[in-house]
């Protein structure tokens, strides 16, 4: 098992856990956290790798932005030797979504029912920045935080996730215009469409997160992966499925409360 990195130590990804939380910091910053496909493989094994007291899981980038989005300097390639991503159309068209479903498993285990994630976003959220910052459960922003989806101005589309993320939580027609404008999304309107759980001063984030972290961890673990799981399934079902869900999970809780848990 790879070491648990600490907040100084060098990387494109930096990640710790005290207590319980575990963060995770993009740490480019002097290109505002530019992703590339070896950041998204350290992503995975992260998710993979986290122990499992780990409860919440925070977000963050390094420096001035959350995330500029792709390093658009992978996306051609450096040359004959280094294709880049616009390689994969060289590949057989299940072979190249087989590549893009291991990019996509760099942010899906944000959703785990076992984990609360936050991200803490200042300044710009672009593409993939936005995508990660959708993967997580909540998103604390700063005032100065601009979130911008830019894939499909670039004749791409949103791939890791925040086609879905983003209907559910702004709505079909909101997620339309956001995404083929490509404008972007400033902190006040963001917390309006409901896209931020909170916006806070940036001076004000650090804090903000630490208090959001601690009342997650202030409730019992098991009923909040309980409820996170009922709301998550609520999105797709009808009144008497919920109820029925609802029913049985607090069955297993009262069980679990009355010592009489499996």
């Amino acid at each position: 098992m790879p070491a648990q990195q600490d907040p100084s130590t060098s990387g494109d990804v930096l990640w710790s856990v005290t207590d319980g939380v575990a963060t995770v910091t993009l740490n480019r910053p002097e290109v505002y956290n530019a992703q590339t496909p070896q950041m998204w493989a350290q992503l995975r094994e992260i998710g993979r790798e986290l122990a499992g007291d780990v409860r919440v899981v925070v977000v963050r980038g390094a420096g001035r932005g959350f995330s500029a989005g792709l390093d658009t300097a992978v996306l051609a390639g450096s040359g004959p030797g280094d294709p880049g991503l616009l390689g994969l159309a060289e590949l057989p068209a299940d072979q190249c979504a087989d590549v893009i479903a291991e990019f996509q498993q760099a942010f899906d285990w944000l959703r785990r029912p076992d984990l609360l994630s936050v991200a803490a976003v200042q300044g710009h959220a672009v593409g993939a920045g936005f995508q990660l910052a959708l993967a997580c459960d909540l998103r604390i922003v700063a005032d100065d935080a601009q979130f911008t989806m830019a894939e499909t101005s670039l004749g791409l589309v949103p791939d890791l996730g925040g086609t879905k993320h983003l209907v559910e939580l702004v709505g079909y027609s909101h997620a339309l215009e956001i995404c083929v404008t490509g404008r972007r999304v400033g902190a006040a309107e963001a917390y309006r469409l409901g896209l931020a759980t909170l916006s806070v001063p940036l001076a004000e984030l650090d804090t903000a997160t630490g208090d959001l972290v601690a009342a997650l961890r202030a409730a019992p673990r098991a009923a909040s992966v309980e409820t996170k799981a009922l709301l998550r399934a609520a999105v797709g079902n009808d009144l008497p499925a919920q109820l029925a869900a609802e029913r049985e999970a607090q069955v297993r809780r009262i069980a679990d409360l009355a010592g009489r848990g499996e």
